[in-house]
């Protein structure tokens, strides 16, 4: 049996910067990966199938890790069944990139048990059938993101604290680009002028995130008595960046909803067992 972390992500901002003639929208942002953890387990079995537990509120057929699994198949040299087992600890719809993180980490687990052989580019490329975030975690490392999001250049970030409130809501991507209001046309930027002023950059989807779910407005006016408040990817969390004079506990106890302190990572943990097959 194998166990390995799959860590979450936060978005330091996001930006749309335009609409492409597919449909899809060109963005820019930085992927700040964070210590906080889904746990996968993986047991090869003699019965040839894939059996995944731990999260049954998502049918097999939408269940990013059994998607992932499926990728790889055509490649493995030497395939047995897999019993995957989750221990949920990012919450879900959250913006978080917590389906994409375990997607990425079966994709790089798999590629090592069933011999498939594929590089880390590789695993990215197919990664990205399964959505954007994916590439980030398959590399594992802190980056500056365009195209649809799997345009990345990676980059050292300053280690820091956040604190990250949960509302109590599900936020429908779908329905957030749907908006009329969207800002689609942001001017594209460098990461030097990010690091210049990163005050400068919000999300765009932050005011439609606010006028369309109370309760994420509600956690973006409690964080903002204590520092500026974010929204990461389409939400639903929302974080701020802890100070030094920050009383922590307080904060975090005195919250309308769900309330985390985490670290940030300067790599995922998950880049030596993609090198080494071991964690």
């Amino acid at each position: 049996m194998i166990r390995v972390p799959s860590p979450a992500k936060l978005n330091l901002f996001l930006h749309i910067t335009a609409r492409r003639a597919d449909g899809y929208h060109e963005l820019q942002s930085i992927f700040q990966l964070i210590d906080l953890y889904d746990w996968l387990e993986f047991t090869p079995t003699e019965k040839l199938e894939i059996d995944i537990s731990g999260i049954d509120q998502v049918d097999l057929c939408d269940n990013l890790i059994y998607k992932a699994s499926q990728l790889l198949i055509p490649f493995a040299q030497q395939f047995t069944g897999i019993q995957i087992k989750i221990e949920k600890n990012i919450p879900m719809g959250a913006g978080l990139g917590g389906g994409s993180s375990d997607a990425a980490t079966t994709l790089i687990v798999l590629n090592k048990l069933w011999q498939c052989g594929l590089q880390p580019d590789q695993l990215a490329v197919l990664g990205l059938k399964l959505g954007a975030d994916v590439p980030v975690f398959v590399h594992g490392k802190n980056a500056w993101a365009e195209g649809v999001g799997e345009q990345l250049s990676f980059i050292n970030l300053d280690q820091k604290q956040y604190i990250i409130l949960k509302p109590d809501c599900f936020i429908s991507t779908q329905l957030l680009f749907s908006q009329k209001t969207l800002t689609r046309n942001t001017k594209t930027s460098k990461f030097c002028a990010y690091q210049l002023k990163p005050s400068a950059f919000g999300n765009n989807f932050e005011p439609l995130a606010r006028s369309l779910y109370p309760e994420v407005d509600e956690a973006m006016q409690y964080l903002d008595q204590f520092g500026i408040a974010k929204l990461t990817g389409t939400g639903a969390c929302v974080y701020i960046e802890v100070s030094p004079e920050m009383d922590i506990d307080a904060i975090v106890t005195g919250a309308p909803c769900t309330g985390y302190l985490v670290n940030s990572l300067e790599q995922s943990p998950l880049i030596d067992f993609s090198l080494t097959g071991t964690y």
